[in-house]
């Protein structure tokens, strides 16, 4: 779904609101609205998310994802027992929660670290959603001994670490 054609409306909209104040309004209504237009995106988005989790909750056997393409979002309806990497955000990951209510959340990343994960999911052959449950579960099951930013850099077990010290 392109959005610019939507942003460019209230755009146009609210310069033509703001051409009553005279030329000081408008210059000072173009400036807001260049530092408005990502937080104009982002809350789209999130409209977009909202109205797509509804919609989905209101269809058996199926969920709505929203998916960023570039700057674009983009809706995909999943059916549940779909093929991996297909499953909605509560299939696979459901089973293994042994009954567990689970939630839902818009989690945005930087695209490199997304394809990264995508990556590694596919080489357990799992969906990134999957991947990402079990990524979020070894954090959080982490002891104090085990500091998270050992899971994110050496693999959950700490392959990496370091022993110091000495023996006779």
């Amino acid at each position: 779904m392109d959005t610019t054609p939507l942003i460019e409306a209230l755009r146009q909209d609210l310069l033509r609101a703001a051409e009553v104040g005279g030329p000081d309004a408008k210059a000072a209504a173009e400036r807001l609205l260049m530092a408005l237009e990502p937080a104009v995106r982002l809350t789209l988005m999130d409209a977009l998310a909202q109205a797509a989790a509804e919609l989905g909750g209101a269809l058996p056997g199926v969920a709505i994802e929203v998916r960023l393409k570039g700057r674009d979002p983009e809706f995909v309806v999943v059916r549940a027992g779909a093929p991996p990497g297909d499953e909605p955000d509560a299939g696979a990951d459901a089973e293994t929660d042994a009954g567990e209510a689970v939630a839902r959340i818009t989690l945005r990343i930087p695209e490199a670290l997304k394809g990264r994960a995508e990556t590694l999911a596919a080489r357990r052959g799992q969906s990134l959603n999957t991947w990402l449950v079990g990524a979020a579960r070894a954090a959080a099951d982490e002891t104090s001994s085990h500091e998270w930013g050992d899971w994110g850099r050496h693999g959950r077990h700490g392959r990496g670490r370091r022993m110091q010290g000495w023996q006779r």
